[in-house]
């Protein structure tokens, strides 16, 4: 088999922001994280600015936003109050999710197909600014010709289950999650979207991911800050990154 090209991998600091906060006071600060990420081989890095400011702050939106020489791909609801503050920062990419105050995190894909039409307003100004869109959704045809209909240039597929049924031992229904990412993951490249994808992977669960041709960016995050407590950010940065490439070749 040929080498493919190579996987974009994009670190999420939003937890590194977690540890913080529940000190209420500056340590550790994302931006570091962020630039040991680029150091140790992130192509890009992520934060989510949540409604409620749970990890990820205003002021660290900005200070990334000034300070990063890779891109910053900007997670965040639809809202009036995000889109405002996309459209002051630019940032290189913004990553459209569903967000609910009470959940602990992203439970699902956004819901696209029922939302067109406002979603479409909503991103055209952020296409406009020059923001690569992206939208966060589940391995289901119906959202990803949503998204493409409503003009996003990036899908990003929710590997959520997959890994949770990884973890609970499912392994039939973690196989057939699996098959439906692959297919769908083509599905939306023969749309002429990007294809990302993202949530809950592991060191055991990434490979069969990132083996997908189609596939152009993993973003990945609690895993990745979890692991840096017995390894260091960096070095387990790097095995993520050897085993993406591992499996593109």
């Amino acid at each position: 088999m040929s080498e493919q090209p190579k996987l974009r991998l994009g670190v999420n600091i939003d937890h590194v922001a977690t540890v913080r906060n529940a000190r209420g006071g500056a340590y550790p600060d994302p931006l570091r994280a962020a630039k040991l990420a680029e150091e140790a081989g992130a192509d890009g890095i992520t934060a989510h600015l949540r409604e409620d400011r749970r990890h990820i702050s205003d002021a660290d939106i900005e200070a990334l936003a000034e300070a990063l020489t890779v891109p910053l791909n900007f997670e965040m609801a639809a809202t009036d109050e995000m889109q405002a503050i996309a459209l002051r920062h630019k940032p290189h990419a913004v990553c459209i999710v569903p967000e609910k105050r009470e959940e602990r995190t992203t439970e699902g894909g956004l819901e696209v197909a029922k939302d067109e039409n406002r979603l479409a307003h909503f991103i055209a100004p952020l296409r406009e600014a020059g923001c690569r869109v992206s939208i966060f959704i589940a391995a289901d045809r119906a959202q990803i010709e949503a998204a493409h209909r409503i003009g996003a240039e990036v899908i990003e597929l929710h590997t959520g289950a997959y890994c949770d049924a990884h973890a609970e031992g499912r392994f039939a229904e973690r196989d057939a999650e699996l098959e439906r990412l692959r297919e769908m993951a083509s599905f939306g490249h023969s749309l002429g979207l990007e294809v990302h994808a993202g949530h809950g992977l592991t060191y055991e669960t990434v490979q069969p991911v990132a083996a997908f041709p189609e596939l152009r960016e993993l973003n990945i995050g609690h895993f990745l800050v979890g692991e840096a407590i017995f390894l260091g950010l960096q070095p387990a940065i790097a095995e993520m990154r050897r085993l993406m490439d591992e499996a593109r070749t």
